[in-house]
């Protein structure tokens, strides 16, 4: 018994519950594309980040985690059945340092990170941090394939300041295509 204790003990008092974030409803519509307007002031950090590199989720690798360490707003709808959703996220400022992900779940799942078990896809987009031949990189980043055949997908889109970015307009641009 005294060994546990001790044990519960070194646990950093710094591990706390996070107050549920506020997420806001998107409505991806087949054949059109649809904008919505944010800042990043709108979100909050999330300390946690362990969830996006379990392979589970894999939805960025463990070495870019700065770029995720600024607020994170949160948009979530249903994706239709039979459709493909390009998200673009577009900061105001050209000079702003923004990343995005966005990943399929069922449509009665409403975890967020980073209490996300895991999920059926998930993909990200953010800062090189060096050229490739024969690509260039602007300020927008995109999250490309997200995708719903014979059922609909609760989507969900992380809007996300890197290096503890926590305040920036963007445009958010779902792009859906299907039957």
């Amino acid at each position: 018994m005294k060994i546990l204790l001790t044990f519960i003990a070194l646990i950093p008092s710094i591990i706390m519950a996070q107050e549920p974030p506020t997420v806001f409803q998107i409505e991806p519509v087949s054949n059109q594309e649809v904008r919505y307007e944010g800042n990043l002031n709108q979100g909050q950090k999330i300390e946690d980040l362990s969830w996006a590199w379990q392979s589970n989720n894999a939805c960025f690798p463990a070495t870019q985690y700065h770029k995720f360490t600024g607020n994170h707003v949160f948009f979530t709808g249903i994706l239709p059945a039979y459709s493909e959703s390009t998200v673009t996220v577009i900061p105001k400022d050209p000079e702003a340092n923004f990343s995005l992900y966005a990943y399929e779940v069922g449509v009665n799942n409403d975890a967020l990170p980073p209490n996300l078990a895991s999920c059926i896809r998930c993909e990200a987009d953010h800062k090189w941090d060096r050229s490739y031949a024969g690509k260039t990189q602007d300020h927008t980043r995109n999250v490309k394939y997200m995708v719903a055949i014979t059922r609909p997908y609760r989507i969900v889109i992380g809007v996300v300041g890197a290096e503890e970015l926590d305040e920036g307009d963007f445009t958010l641009v779902i792009n859906t295509k299907g039957r």
